[in-house]
């Protein structure tokens, strides 16, 4: 039997990237803005339907990226000040992306995904499905230089990050959430020389991150996995 489900993220509509950045000016009410991103959502979730998909994602529209449910639900990240990643897109052209950094403890502000579970279960036929970003993307979200300040140890800002993710879990297991994705633990990308090189000039042992981050990603699931 073949399966097929989104990942997590589905490309944001124009309208809704414009009403974003309209939202950020300050040129857009809140209202209004949460009326676009609805839209954008209903859109997406009768495209996964009508393709046939056994599970259903919001396609993360309410994140302005992937990880955006980390960074708005606890405080201690400084949103853009973190390794810039360069990127090309499907014409070649290079991109450049900021990454988070934390720079003071993680505190919880309010859940990472609840209202994103509780509005798209409300629209599906399926199963609805939520992504949670993976410890080893978290990690590089640790700068020894500019985070030890808070965490004098990157596993010491994990520790923290596994105890808060599984809150969370717990939260949307609570509000009935049966299908929760680790998402992008791209260990294979600790492999290429240029991440390497990256990691290792903002002082990590690549080789033992791969496997402490494995290990923190086990934490999170730990006597979750069997409950389905």
């Amino acid at each position: 039997m073949l399966r097929a489900d989104v990942v997590g993220s589905l490309l944001r509509p124009d309208r809704l990237k414009a009403a974003r950045a309209e939202r950020e000016a300050g040129t857009l009410d809140a209202a209004s803005f949460k009326h676009i991103e609805d839209a954008a959502i209903d859109e997406a979730v009768r495209r996964q339907e009508e393709c046939g998909l056994d599970a259903v994602t919001d396609g993360e529209l309410r994140r302005y990226a992937f990880f955006g449910h980390l960074v708005e639900a606890l405080e201690g990240y400084d949103r853009t000040g973190g390794w810039a990643i360069p990127f090309r897109d499907g014409r070649g052209n290079e991109l450049t992306i900021r990454r988070p950094v934390v720079l003071e403890r993680l505190r919880w502000r309010r859940s990472m995904c609840g209202e994103e579970f509780t509005y798209l279960r409300s629209r599906v036929t399926r199963t609805p499905k939520v992504a949670l970003l993976s410890t080893q993307q978290a990690a590089a979200y640790y700068d020894p230089a500019r985070s030890s300040g808070a965490y004098p140890t990157r596993d010491a800002y994990l520790s923290d990050l596994v105890d808060l993710t599984r809150w969370e879990i717990e939260e949307l297991v609570r509000l009935g959430c049966t299908y929760i994705q680790i998402d992008a633990p791209q260990f294979a990308a600790l492999l290429d020389p240029t991440m390497r090189e990256g990691c290792r000039q903002r002082g990590n042992d690549v080789d033992e991150m791969i496997d402490r981050t494995i290990e923190m990603d086990n934490a999170i699931v730990e006597g979750f996995a069997a409950q389905g």
